[in-house]
């Protein structure tokens, strides 16, 4: 949306100190490093003093800069607007634009699946709507505010990500995004390191109920009993998905195959038809259920969502598949790892069909006290659910490997390694035709290096 300057400092309850209250901003960054000319700088006060970085946002072309402290302009031209606290004023101007937007605006928040859930709306939606989405990581504080400032009058929906660490966080972002439609897609234990108890967690994830606006839609996961609990802090219809007879969005007679995905029978509305999924995990067929319950809220049509439904691949390293010419089957999830996100790839792969199973699985982190627990269980649920190969990347995964020998996986299909770089090479070389490899674990373990490893040997 395009703003001039005086309406920019209006909506922030700023004064402007330099520059023409005329002229208007291409865009507005926190970041000197990918700041674009005529775009508006923040200078947010954090780790960093963005302060510090309004020389380098004048020498990139900036039109100008927002500061909470008298500074004085680089050039005669260069704008400041003077506020009393940065973050506060970005999130201020967010609000004001989408107030003033016509967009129905979709707030998804949620323990694990929340990026997935995102871009399957957004696919579905994108064939009636124009659509907006989170794009990277622009799912916090600051993320989701940028995002909103990128709202402009084609735009007929927004589906943006709403993530936490701590208590308190999604009722700030509620309360700038004011969506229409509320997601949640599940409550687990993660961000453990900030909360005492999975109920905290859901106490947390409910502040997206709690301060919705009065007769906004809540898409919940009925299969989940903690997010169905939520249901009374509902301040408008309700609208269930999962697997139970009793949500409106359901999914029935799942059949999943390594080659072709998962076809099930979609009851959506009133009605039912047969839809073919191009991903394997259960826990996507979910994501997947919260995406078609926001399209049936906003009038989507079920012949829409069977066209699009077979094209909805999962993002890059997040549990898409690869059928190599080399006979390998891949499964690339190396972007993030959590307990009940690792439990799902285990169970959903671990019964397939194929002459070997290979789990490569990293370190999950941000479990706080009850980590080493999570990985003695993520090694149990792995021995038990039919994997023939154990190879676990970092410290804490060596507790993935302890639980899975504890749990009856023989110690000599069992390889532990330290880092991903040590780990590559020996998995390249005991790799056979016809394995079946999973490669799962936080982002700081670095698996992304593993499966480009994998993927050479096609070269």
């Amino acid at each position: 949306m395009t703003l001039t300057l005086r309406q920019t400092a209006r909506l922030m309850k700023g004064t402007i100190e330099n520059g023409l209250p005329s002229s208007t901003a291409a865009g507005y960054s926190i970041d000197t490093r990918t700041i674009q000319p005529d775009e508006l700088f923040f200078a947010i006060v954090s780790a960093r003093d963005g302060h510090d970085f309004v020389q380098t946002a004048a020498i990139k072309g900036a039109l100008g800069a927002v500061v909470s402290r008298k500074i004085a302009p680089p050039t005669s031209d260069f704008a400041l607007i003077q506020v009393h606290n940065t973050l506060l004023a970005l999130q201020d101007l967010a609000r004001g634009v989408r107030r003033d937007s016509a967009a129905q605006v979709v707030g998804i928040t949620g323990s694990i699946g929340k990026t997935t859930t995102r871009a399957f709306a957004a696919s579905l939606l994108s064939l009636r709507y124009r659509v907006l989405q989170s794009e990277g990581n622009l799912n916090s504080h600051l993320g989701v505010p940028l995002m909103l400032l990128r709202l402009n009058p084609s735009h007929e929906v927004a589906v943006l990500e709403m993530a936490m660490s701590r208590a308190g966080e999604i009722a700030r972002l509620t309360q700038i995004v004011e969506p229409d439609i509320a997601v949640v897609t599940n409550v687990y234990p993660v961000h453990l390191e900030f909360f005492r108890s999975i109920e905290e967690i859901a106490a947390a994830k409910m502040e997206i109920l709690k301060e919705m606006k009065t007769g906004g839609i809540a898409v919940l996961n009925g299969d989940d009993p903690r997010v169905e609990a939520m249901s009374h802090q509902a301040r408008g219809p309700v609208i269930r998905f999962g697997l139970s007879d009793a949500c409106d969005i359901r999914a029935a007679d799942v059949q999943p195959t390594p080659e072709r995905g998962l076809r099930c029978l979609l009851r959506y509305g009133g009605l039912e038809e047969p839809v073919n999924l191009p991903f394997v995990y259960t826990s996507y067929l979910s994501n997947f259920l919260a995406a078609c319950a926001v399209g049936y809220a906003l009038g989507l049509e079920l012949s829409a969502v069977l066209e699009t439904a077979p094209t909805l691949l999962p993002l890059s390293n997040r549990g898409r598949m690869y059928s190599l010419k080399c006979g390998l089957i891949l499964v690339d999830d190396s972007y993030n790892s959590s307990p009940a996100a690792l439990d799902s790839a285990l169970r959903s792969l671990g019964g397939f069909q194929a002459p070997r199973k290979i789990a490569v699985l990293g370190d999950m982190l941000e479990l706080g006290e009850n980590g080493i627990r999570f990985h003695e269980e993520a090694g149990r649920t792995t021995a038990e659910t039919g994997w023939d190969m154990l190879v676990t990347v970092g410290p804490l995964a060596r507790h993935i490997a302890g639980g899975a020998v504890n749990a009856g996986l023989p110690g000599k299909q069992v390889l532990s390694f330290e880092t991903a770089e040590e780990a590559g090479p020996h998995i390249q070389s005991l790799l056979k035709e016809g394995d079946l490899i999973l490669v799962k674990g936080s982002r700081g373990v670095k698996l992304e290096t593993i499966v480009e490893i994998i993927k050479r040997k096609d070269d």
